[in-house]
């Protein structure tokens, strides 16, 4: 298997893994005062992995039909071009892009309803959120997208793509994954940790650096293909 794609899309996930979904609900349901049931953060992550591996999966597979006729759109000179001067775009266009950014509410229904998800309440509502957070996101997420791109480009066999699927969709949850293991073993220590990577979070151009890092991955997989003696 290919490292350069295995490489373009573990860059991929971890960039996935600060989503809204796979990192910020995650940080706010860690920062519940008190005692957390592991089980109850893991049905979270575990439903939004799920959730975008058979996504994942299903668009990959189901490009099969179509596929051969794209491969030899996609393989031309001109279509390598008109892909390397997007990708080129996209890159400059993530350093002009405004920082334009919303802060979720932590209102005081909202923290009465976690405090009932993670302590008395039953798991169902948790795996609901993940379900609607992961869906909300799936058309508006560049890099999971583009690792769909690249799997579907990769020749690679069904079971290949659902093996490197799962991996991916591992390694976006995996930070969050770390996180609740140091709040387990921290406890409410970590809690100001928290809530300064969630405000980091919140405030940080992320849309910019996620563009500018997709169109590099763009551009150079066209470059590769248009000059394989230079950047091969």
């Amino acid at each position: 298997m290919d490292i350069a794609l295995l490489g373009s899309l573990a860059v991929l996930a971890l960039i996935d893994s600060t989503s809204f979904g796979t990192l910020l609900i995650p940080i706010w349901l860690l920062m519940h005062p008190g005692g957390i049931r592991a089980g109850r953060i893991l049905v979270f992550l575990g439903t939004v992995a799920a959730f975008y591996l058979v996504v994942g999966v299903a668009i990959a597979l189901g490009a099969d039909a179509f596929l051969p006729q794209i491969s030899r759109v996609l393989d031309t000179r001109p279509a390598s071009w008109a892909q390397l001067v997007l990708g080129v775009a996209l890159f400059f266009l993530s350093f002009r892009l405004d920082r334009k950014h919303k802060r979720a509410s932590g209102g005081g229904r909202l923290t009465r309803w976690r405090e009932r998800a993670l302590t008395d309440g039953g798991a169902g509502g948790l795996a609901g959120l993940a379900l609607a957070a992961a869906a909300a996101e799936v058309t508006t997420m560049l890099p999971y997208l583009a690792a769909i791109g690249l799997l579907t480009t990769s020749k690679l066999a069904a079971g290949p793509i659902v093996l490197v699927m799962a991996g991916y969709c591992l390694l976006m949850i995996l930070p969050a994954l770390l996180l609740l293991t140091a709040r387990l073993t921290a406890g409410d220590r970590i809690t100001p940790l928290l809530t300064r990577v969630g405000d980091w979070l919140a405030r940080s151009n992320a849309l910019s650096w996620v563009v500018g890092i997709v169109g590099f991955l763009l551009a150079r997989d066209a470059a590769v293909r248009l000059f394989p003696s230079v950047v091969g």
